[in-house]
């Protein structure tokens, strides 16, 4: 991986956890992700207007991916109401990439060095060690299946998305196209799930939804962009850096404690990425 493109990841980390912050800020996290959906219809169409319409063989890759991102979701907000940002995030990012790593085996062209493999290893070290605090400091456990069901969706729609994006030649567009149709079908499956009641009204919250979703189209089209030029395993492993960025946020913003078991998960993390750029 080159530095432009190892540069571009840890940005587009940052915007992840950014958004993901402002998703916990919001007092109904289902609410606030049906918002983010909804704007991220009209910066979907914004993107792809004026570019080819994808290929018929690019199809079946964005409904698979876009069908992955509405659990994905589900399961994050729903994480969100039980724990903490900076513990539901690493565990929900964290496994990801040890998932993508044991399924790359089988599925992707890349081929990892030795020394990126133990990187993506340590990096899962990190997120054990996070996991276990929840079994430890006295929260609540509720938050574990969530963020695991997170974890599952993350790895399974960067295989989708890694691929689908190859496949299209336009990552940009691609990922467009998964902002439009996942920003639609998130939408209505909340709206079945728990009525209209569950949005919250007013223009600050909208507005919060909107910054959300323009810095979760600049995370996320910025990381598929780099699977087409790096391999995806190292990709979606470095992109969980925003492990680092949430713990932080999760202290300065929304003052949660910084316990010993969350600094070790950190640093073992920090160490997986070190490794990674050997």
């Amino acid at each position: 991986m080159s530095l432009g493109v190892f540069a571009a990841v840890l940005g587009a980390a940052f915007l992840h956890a950014a958004w993901n912050a402002l998703v916990k800020l919001g007092t109904s996290k289902l609410g606030t992700m049906v918002m983010l959906s909804v704007a991220s219809v009209p910066i979907g169409l914004v993107v792809v207007a004026g570019r080819p319409l994808p290929g018929a063989e690019v199809w079946p890759w964005l409904l698979a991916s876009a069908l992955i991102h509405v659990g994905y979701k589900l399961f994050l907000a729903l994480a969100y109401e039980a724990g903490d940002l900076s513990r539901v995030y690493p565990i929900a990012r964290g496994a990801a990439p040890l998932m993508v790593l044991v399924a790359g085996v089988a599925v992707l062209p890349d081929r990892l060095s030795l020394l990126e493999i133990a990187g993506v290893v340590l990096m899962g070290a990190g997120l054990l060690a996070m996991a276990r605090g929840v079994f430890t400091v006295g929260e609540s456990r509720r938050l574990l299946p969530f963020a695991l069901g997170s974890a599952c969706a993350t790895a399974a729609y960067t295989l989708v998305d890694g691929l689908g994006a190859r496949v299209s030649g336009d990552a940009i567009g691609y990922v467009g196209w998964i902002f439009v149709l996942d920003g639609v079908l998130f939408t209505l499956v909340v709206l079945a799930l728990r009525g209209r009641a569950v949005v919250p009204a007013g223009t600050r919250a909208w507005a919060g939804g909107a910054v959300a979703a323009a810095a979760s189209y600049g995370a996320y089209a910025i990381s598929v962009w780099a699977m087409t030029v790096a391999p995806i395993a190292l990709v979606a492993a470095l992109r969980e850096t925003s492990i680092l960025f949430a713990v932080l946020i999760g202290w300065l913003v929304f003052g949660e404690r910084t316990r010993p078991d969350k600094a070790l998960a950190v640093g073992l993390i920090l160490g997986g990425v070190v490794l990674t750029r050997l």
